[in-house]
């Protein structure tokens, strides 16, 4: 399987992270392990670049965070959307569809 690169995950990180809370309240390895789930382990999220992204959406007001306990009962920081992050989602979905099928156009063009 390929795996994603970092650098090429990095421009979507913040993106995929609105999109799995949009589900409910997650700690940073659910998320983690969500999108590693749902893209049939094709992207894997670093902690050194999930956590540093959680930490400047709060600070944004994209998410909010509060303690509570994991499903193996630890201790745990669970995020969460704010209106502002609803709002965020729906922007970057639309911009993402608008790149990607650009990229789809220009991949798929065969000169006359």
């Amino acid at each position: 399987m390929a795996k994603a690169k970092n650098d090429s995950l990095q421009g979507a990180l913040g993106l995929l992270v609105l999109k799995s809370l949009e589900f409910g309240p997650m700690h940073g390895w659910g998320i983690t392990l969500h999108i590693q789930r749902i893209s049939e382990e094709v992207l894997r999220v670093e902690e050194g670049s999930l956590y540093p992204a959680l930490h400047r959406m709060e600070q944004e007001g994209l998410i909010a965070s509060e303690w509570g306990a994991s499903e193996n009962n630890r201790r745990a920081r669970f995020y969460r959307l704010t209106a502002a992050g609803k709002k965020q989602l729906k922007a970057e979905q639309e911009n993402w569809q608008k790149i990607t099928q650009a990229v789809g156009r220009v991949l798929d063009f065969v000169p006359a």
